[in-house]
């Protein structure tokens, strides 16, 4: 992540808890962040993780996506590849473009994930529960866990879901995942 859009999802992680009313130490207890990391991401010191992004988006009741899109640019009908929003997590190996990001006017958003090999990440809860997803595998073989169901996915495979509860994305040691993930 650029240091202009870590400082512009810091101030929208700021906004995002004043507007809520919340104290960092009501925000800790609800996300299960430690109150000075919390601090660290508003002060803009450090950078999230995918998996604390999607702690706060559960709190706030937003996707990754739409947490990220309001400190992007705003709707072109054309997006270029060159001007597709790239988020990376360096700790866990996780890659996300925004290929259609989100739009009040327009109900999908479409993203294009990569997890390196022997990745695991874990949400306890959807940011937006019954959110509309379908995955569809572009390269490798991924283990997508929904609400303790297993699922086995290879190129070529979709997945469709509507996502209540926790869910766990896996790659093998020997292969990395590529997909397309809709939101609806």
């Amino acid at each position: 992540m650029n240091n202009l859009l870590t400082i512009k999802l810091a101030e929208r992680l700021l906004l995002l808890r004043k507007s809520k009313d919340l104290s960092l130490e009501q925000l800790s207890v609800e996300s299960g962040i430690s109150r000075s990391t919390l601090s660290r991401l508003e002060k803009a010191e450090v950078s999230p993780t995918t998996e604390i992004l999607g702690k706060l988006c559960a709190v706030y009741g937003l996707s990754l996506t739409r947490m990220l899109s309001a400190v992007e640019d705003s709707f072109e009908k054309v997006i270029r590849v060159k001007n597709q929003s790239l988020w990376e997590d360096k700790t866990t190996g996780f890659n996300r473009r925004s290929i259609s990001p989100p739009s009040n006017s327009l109900a999908a958003e479409v993203v294009e994930c990569q997890l390196r090999a022997d990745t695991h990440l874990s949400y306890d809860s959807p940011s937006i529960a019954g959110q509309e997803h379908h995955l569809i595998m572009l390269d490798g073989y991924l283990e997508l866990t929904i609400e303790a169901e297993k699922h086995c996915l290879n190129a070529g495979d979709s997945l469709r879901y509507k996502l209540f509860g926790a869910s766990k994305f896996e790659t093998t040691k020997r292969s990395p995942a590529k997909y397309l993930l809709v939101l609806i």
